[in-house]
């Protein structure tokens, strides 16, 4: 059982103990703490120390909780910091600030706060004098290029001109800070810092591994961003890569996947990087034949067998092929990707989830060509396959969790070289149909605007529709006109599949509650006070315009072709038993 070493500290005892050692490791983040957060840790101590404006009214008993720092002793005998980095920069550059303020000052409270201070900021040698060569802290974050400054900044004090590193921002903040203490309370001005060291409070956590440090910070509360999974591989490849003496190639590599990343992905948790760890975790899962609709947490799956996939020297180049491949779907890259694939894809961006996006990228990986292009007609059949099945599973067996079984199941077919056939979890056309008939397409279900995008692609005339531009879905037959009216005999057809259609939010806002006559001018572009606006590029719009009116009639006829041609669909796909 891993063992912690648990005491909490004041930042004095913590720092200027002679043993401290810190390293701010290389697979950590960029210091990233901005004014508004330094504002807040100002204001924060600053009412701790001066209650009410008053330096008397502080309580000698009182301590201020600043938050834990979790290290774990390296080879080399450093602590290296896996959480609280952030914090504990900024509290080294708040000390150094007011280290330098000090310099001129004689009377006995100002000398005993600057010597206090030296002790936390240098080390010291054998009679307690400090090495202004030799600091208590330092930066190997790969990916930080102004840790140097960092690193000088708390040397001398000085600032290279034109900087605007975040040390130096933040430095210079809390130089103005301190700078107008003086200015207001000149007689209390050593008290503050030395509050600061002696009644601020830290929870240093010294775990006896790395990995037992890892899993500690996740679990506590921090003023920084805790280190996502991507961070922890970035650690384990830096390593690895070091052995082959190619670390400075890796954390190119790895700025590349950054960016790439952080343009594509929009992941609801985790970070960019970490999505792309997912899709890639899904191909892996794959062949490996796991089949299990359990999916394992992104880390565990990774740390396995000493984090065994991130020691491969494949694993970099099969990232980056993957996040390519994923930027120019979202780049709708036209020099990649044929105009029917990109049609296809652009109806699978409004799926009903993200199940898509993974057995995708497990068939790109599996398929793709040496120059990462797959071959046009097969995806093309690929992409209808799974469209079809997910859409009709997402109504006749609703949630994610349902179609994680069949989905698992096709993406270990898929590695063996097999289609995506989903030939055991075939439709039964009977129930199917009952399903989708009485489903209750309400705008707020999700599959609803599936099923409209799709449609909307079955005109052979419709374009290629820009996938950043916003689609909503119109209620041909207004809402509002049936609850003035009730114009409708059965009033679920106003959600029905027949009265919906794609359209673009801009016109969708403009026509929402117009009757169906001043809606045909606004679809085509016509206002009714005579003013011209582009045309909705739907290209069932502009059939819908030839209609004389669309009323209940009009919405059965039209549901009922839908659901027929999505049914045609699932025969053509061959998912019907």
């Amino acid at each position: 059982m891993s063992k912690l070493n648990v005491d909490q500290k004041t930042i004095f005892d913590l720092l200027s103990d002679k043993k401290a050692d810190f390293l701010i490791p290389d697979y950590q983040r960029p210091y990233a703490w901005n004014e508004e957060q330094c504002q807040t840790l100002w204001d924060d101590i600053f009412l701790f120390s001066f209650p009410d404006n008053n330096y008397e009214a502080f309580d000698e008993n009182e301590e201020y909780f600043l938050g834990s720092i979790v290290t774990y002793k390296s080879e080399k005998g450093k602590s290296e910091v896996i959480d609280g980095q952030q914090r504990l920069t900024t509290l080294m550059l708040i000390l150094r600030a007011f280290y330098d303020k000090f310099s001129n000052m004689q009377d006995r409270n100002s000398i005993l706060t600057r010597d206090r201070i030296e002790k936390c900021i240098w080390k010291t040698d054998t009679f307690g004098t400090a090495d202004k060569n030799t600091l208590k802290i330092d930066s190997e974050v790969a990916t930080d290029n102004d840790k140097g400054e960092f690193i000088e900044i708390l040397r001398t004090g000085l600032i290279k001109p034109g900087s605007k590193s975040q040390y130096v921002l933040n430095y210079q903040f809390f130089q103005k800070r301190i700078n107008d203490f003086l200015q207001a309370f000149p007689s209390f001005f050593p008290y503050l810092p030395a509050r600061i060291l002696g009644s601020c409070i830290l929870l240093p956590i010294e775990a006896e591994s790395q990995d037992t440090a890892l899993r500690i910070f996740s679990t506590l509360n921090d003023r920084g961003l805790p280190l996502s999974d991507a961070d922890i591989f970035k650690a384990q490849f830096y390593k690895y890569y070091g052995t082959l003496d190619k670390k400075d190639e890796f954390i190119i590599e790895w700025k590349k996947l950054e960016e790439i990343t952080s343009s594509v992905f929009r992941p609801i948790t985790g970070t960019p990087m970490d999505e792309l760890f997912a899709r890639y975790m899904y191909f892996l899962r794959a062949k490996e034949g796991n089949k299990s609709s359990t999916t394992e947490a992104l880390r565990k799956f990774y740390e396995r067998n000493k984090y065994q996939y991130l020691k491969q020297p494949n694993t970099i180049d099969d990232l980056k092929a993957l996040a390519l491949f994923w930027e120019s779907v979202a780049d709708q890259d036209n020099t990649r990707f044929s105009d029917g694939v990109l049609k296809k894809l652009f109806v699978l961006n409004y799926a009903p989830n993200g199940m898509w996006q993974h057995i995708t990228s497990v068939y790109f990986l599996q398929h793709r060509t040496k120059d990462g292009t797959l071959e046009d007609a097969k995806f093309n059949t690929f992409l209808d396959r799974i469209t079809a099945f997910i859409f009709a599973y997402a109504i006749t067996n609703p949630g994610v969790n349902a179609l994680r079984t069949p989905v698992y199941d096709e993406m270990v077919n898929i590695v063996k070289g097999c289609e995506a056939t989903f030939s055991k979890y075939k439709f039964n056309a009977t129930q199917a149909r009952s399903f989708v008939e009485n489903y209750a397409f309400t705008n707020q279900r999700s599959v609803t605007r599936s099923v409209i995008t799709w449609y909307a692609y079955t005109f052979p005339e419709q374009q290629l529709l820009d996938v950043n531009e916003i689609y909503h879905l119109e209620h041909i037959y207004p809402k509002k006109r049936q609850e003035m009216e009730d114009g409708l005999k059965n009033e679920s057809n106003i959600d029905s599949l027949g009265n919906k259609v794609l359209l673009e939010s801009s016109i969708n806002i403009r026509a929402s509650d117009y009757r169906f006559e001043d809606k045909k001018r606004i679809y085509s572009g016509e206002q009714r006070r005579g003013n011209y606006k582009d045309p909705s590029k739907i290209h069932e719009i502009a059939e819908l315009v030839n209609f004389n009116d669309f009323e209940e009639k009009q919405i059965v006829n039209r549901n009922t072709i839908i659901i027929n041609k999505f049914f045609g669909f699932l025969q053509r796909e061959d998912l019907i038993a």
